[in-house]
């Protein structure tokens, strides 16, 4: 896996790009550095990346059980260290459904995505992050 990583702008606004795709990410550090809020932070694609592997995982596992998905939202709360570096020490994620699922199954589907499959979540909690969700299904 490669990435590339270019200065857009004087201030702190990067664009980065993959090997694998032709799509373009925007960052962008905080105002208190310069930031211009023209892309995510750092931290934030962080979260974004935990939520979006375990999601690739949980969609693909109910899907495989027959289960009718009709949306899916993830909300994501992190707490950092009160110093630098203003590591994660926990993070919190909340799978919010909406369709024709069985508890149970979403349930047993989220353990797998969420710990055993994400790549992600390993990494974060190899660190010593404290890693915690929850399913709402509407």
């Amino acid at each position: 896996m490669k990435i590339e990583l270019n200065r857009v702008s004087d201030a702190v606004h990067f664009e980065a790009a993959s090997s694998f795709s032709d799509i373009k990410v925007h960052i962008d550090g905080s105002p208190e550095i310069g930031g211009e809020g023209l892309g995510a932070r750092p931290m934030e694609l962080v979260l974004m990346a935990l939520a979006s592997c375990s999601s690739l995982d949980l969609i693909s596992i109910l899907k495989k059980q027959r289960q009718v998905i009709e949306d899916l939202k993830v909300v994501v709360e992190a707490q950092r260290k009160d110093a630098i570096p203003a590591v994660f020490t926990s993070i919190h994620m909340i799978f919010k459904f909406k369709g024709n699922l069985d508890l149970p199954k979403v349930e047993k589907a989220a353990e797998l995505a969420v710990k055993k499959y994400c790549s992600v979540h390993d990494m974060l909690a190899a660190g010593g992050v404290d890693i915690t969700y929850a399913i709402e299904i509407n």
